[in-house]
């Protein structure tokens, strides 16, 4: 398999019209290197990573490599709302070949990069959450290291795992972290989601010692909004941008069974949806990611249709 392939068209169906009533007619599928084409008003580009080997040497269920198309195609059945200035197109997949994560990684970074530069905001399907050090690095080649980012992530876990003995799905925020230490950048980094049951006191410990602000299960609940709406502000106005990662296996698995490590004790989609219209709202959201999804273990392509329906509402609002 190639480490980079095109995305076919009519992976995006759904319902006709002839009036782009939904997005599988509003997506233009376009190599990714026909980049010269930035002639819209406003470019949103979606890129695939087919990725499961981070996850595998983090010990969770592999299928994260079909995640992309999985997304892609409950995406294009749903309704455009969009002005008709906007574009969206579908620049390809980025594959993982012979087991080296840290190369596939690298042609992430390569990608966004490209992205960012022909003004286009990138929104990243995986593929497992070593998408993250992917998105992060093309973010910061695009910004250098004057501009500051803020990492938020929806999650369930921290991690924050030291990549001493290799990198996995559970190392990117650390390595991003060694990384702006050995730039002489701040770490800027906010997890809404986290779970006593899902990190061990070590992780603790490491997101002390880095500074790391994050916001418990217990209080990333609907009713406690307007407190998350401030906090997360408060995040925002220390950055001058800001990148979103969403792991899926942040979601109780009542709404996200397919991912690769699911609890019933996770989250719900309102709260971070009222995030997300918090963040979108700045002003300063310049890159979004959806970490996890795995159809393998999917259940009438509710997960699948949880990132999709997340998409959407991001292509909408940024």
């Amino acid at each position: 398999m190639a480490q980079y392939q095109e995305t076919p068209p009519d992976i995006y169906q759904g319902r006709k019209s002839d009036q782009q009533l939904y997005l599988h007619e509003k997506i233009i599928c376009k190599p990714i290197q026909e980049l010269v084409h930035r002639n819209s008003e406003k470019n949103i580009s979606i890129l695939g990573y087919s990725c499961e080997e981070g996850v595998k040497r983090n010990h969770g269920r592999t299928g994260t490599d079909q995640g992309p198309d999985a997304i892609r195609k409950q995406l294009g059945k749903l309704p455009n709302h969009l002005m008709d200035g906007t574009i969206i197109w579908d620049e390809g997949t980025i594959n993982c070949n012979d087991f080296n994560l840290e190369n596939t990684q690298a042609k992430l970074t390569e990608k966004i990069s490209e992205i960012l530069a022909n003004k286009s905001f990138p929104i990243i399907l995986g593929g497992g959450h070593d998408i993250a050090y992917g998105t992060y690095n093309g973010l910061r080649n695009h910004l250098g290291n004057a501009k500051t980012i803020g990492i938020i992530n929806f999650d369930a876990h921290f991690d924050l795992r030291s990549d001493e003995n290799g990198s996995n799905s559970g190392t990117p925020f650390y390595q991003i972290a060694q990384d702006c230490k050995g730039s002489n950048t701040p770490f800027h980094y906010l997890c809404l989601g986290i779970r006593n049951d899902a990190n061990d006191r070590n992780l603790f410990e490491t997101a002390k010692e880095l500074e790391v602000k994050y916001i418990l299960r217990d209080t990333f609940r609907i009713e406690f909004h307007n407190e998350i709406n401030a906090w997360i502000n408060a995040f925002i106005q220390n950055v001058d941008a800001v990148y979103v990662t969403i792991d899926l296996d942040g979601f109780s698995s009542a709404y996200a069974p397919g991912v690769s490590a699911p609890s019933p004790m996770g989250f719900t989609p309102d709260v971070v949806l009222e995030s997300l219209k918090t963040i979108t709202g700045s002003g300063k959201l310049c890159a979004l990611d959806i970490a996890e999804m795995n159809p393998d273990f999917d259940v009438d392509y509710q997960t699948a249709r949880l990132a999709a329906s997340l998409v959407h509402y991001v292509l909408h609002s940024v």
